[in-house]
C-alpha cells in the first residue's frame, strides 16, 4: 500500500479553488502514485477534476481523502475499485469518481461545482491492493 500522495488540491478561501503541493516525507513508494494537476485555482461554482495514476500492476483501488482545516483526520470521499466507484453518504452529490483503478490504473475526482466552505481543504489520493473477505460467522445468526 502506497499513501498519502501529494496533495492533488488545496482550498485556501471557500470561495476559490487551490493547489500547493507538499512534498511527501517518509514514504517509500510515493513515487507510484501521482496526482494532477500540480496547480489550481478556481472559482466558486467552477467544475474541477482531480487524477490520480500509479503505477504498480498489483494495486485494483484508488482511494480519495479530504483534510480540512477544522479537522486534521483524513476523511475518506470515496474510492475505485477496479471500475466500480464508490462514494461515502457524507460526500453524495457534492464528489464523483470515476476511472479504472486497475487495468488503466487511473482514477478521478470530480467537483461538479465548488460552492461550499467544507470544500476548502487538502485532497489525497492513495492506491492500494483491494482487500475484501468475508468472514463466515458474520453471515449465520445464532438461533440461541
Amino acid at each position: 500500500m502506497s499513501f498519502p500522495s501529494p496533495p492533488a488540491a488545496q482550498f485556501s478561501f471557500p470561495s476559490l479553488l487551490t493547489y500547493s503541493p507538499l512534498p511527501p516525507m517518509g514514504l517509500s513508494q510515493t513515487d507510484k502514485v501521482h496526482q494532477t494537476p500540480t496547480a489550481i485555482l478556481q472559482g466558486p461554482e467552477d467544475k474541477v477534476n482531480l487524477t490520480c495514476s500509479h503505477t504498480d500492476s498489483s494495486y485494483n483501488m484508488i482511494l480519495w481523502y479530504q483534510q480540512s482545516a477544522q479537522n486534521t483526520a483524513l476523511k475518506l470521499i470515496g474510492y475505485m475499485r477496479y471500475t466500480s466507484p464508490t462514494v461515502e453518504d457524507s460526500f453524495k452529490g457534492r464528489f464523483d469518481v470515476s476511472g479504472d483503478a486497475a487495468a488503466n490504473k487511473m482514477a478521478y475526482l470530480h467537483f461538479p461545482k465548488v460552492t461550499e466552505a467544507e470544500d476548502s481543504a487538502v485532497y489525497f489520493c492513495a492506491a492500494s491492493e483491494a482487500q475484501c473477505f468475508t468472514i463466515p460467522s458474520l453471515l449465520y445468526k445464532n438461533p440461541l
